[in-house]
C-alpha cells in the first residue's frame, strides 16, 4: 500500500488521517496469439513469492504509449514477432500483485493475432522477465481445462470462443 502524506484529514479531535491508495492502475495490452492449430501461445512465469503460472504475451502499456503500440511492442519483446496487432477485441480489469510487488488494478486490452506458425525467440526482455519468464508453450483449447498449473485468465477457453480471428499481416 501507498500513503500519500499529501492526502490526509484531520477528525475534530485534531487526529489526522493519511489516505491509503491500496492498489494503483495499470494499464496493459495482452495478445491472444493463435496458430494454425488453433493453439493457443502462454508464457510461463516462475517467480520465487508464488507457484508458476501461464499467461498471455504481453504487459504494461509505457507512458505515452497508446494501447496498439504496447501490444505490437510486447509481442516483439516476448515472442520475437513485429506485427501489427490489430484492433483490441476484449477488455478486462483485474486486480494483482505485479512481480515486482506491487498491488494494482490493471485495465487490460486483448489483441487477437492469428498466425501460420512461429518459433518463439524473445526479442527484448527485460531484466525481470529474464529472471521470472521460464519459457512459452502453445496450448490447445482442451489443455487449458486440466492444465496442472494456474492460468491467467481463467476463462481463456471463453475469451477465446468469443472472439473473431484476424490474420497478422
Amino acid at each position: 500500500m501507498t500513503a500519500f502524506p499529501d492526502c490526509s484529514l484531520r477528525d475534530g479531535a485534531g487526529r489526522r488521517y493519511t489516505l491509503i491508495v491500496s492498489r494503483i492502475p495499470r494499464p496493459a495490452a495482452r495478445i491472444l496469439l493463435v496458430d494454425a492449430d488453433a493453439r493457443i501461445l502462454l508464457m510461463r512465469f516462475t517467480p520465487e513469492d508464488r507457484p508458476p503460472l501461464w499467461c498471455t504475451p504481453g504487459g504494461a502499456v509505457d507512458p505515452g504509449e497508446s494501447y496498439e503500440a504496447a501490444a505490437r511492442r510486447e509481442l516483439w519483446e516476448e515472442v520475437g514477432l513485429d506485427i501489427d496487432c490489430g484492433p483490441q477485441v476484449a477488455q478486462r480489469t483485474a486486480d494483482f500483485l505485479t512481480f515486482e510487488g506491487v498491488e494494482v488494478t490493471a485495465d487490460e486490452r486483448y489483441f487477437r493475432v492469428d498466425i501460420d506458425r512461429h518459433e518463439v525467440r524473445a526479442g527484448a526482455l527485460t531484466p525481470m522477465e529474464q529472471r521470472v519468464l521460464a519459457g512459452s508453450r502453445w496450448f490447445s483449447l482442451h489443455e487449458l481445462a486440466d492444465w496442472p498449473e494456474t492460468i491467467y485468465p481463467a476463462d481463456l477457453a471463453d475469451l477465446l470462443a468469443a472472439t473473431e480471428p484476424h490474420h497478422a499481416r
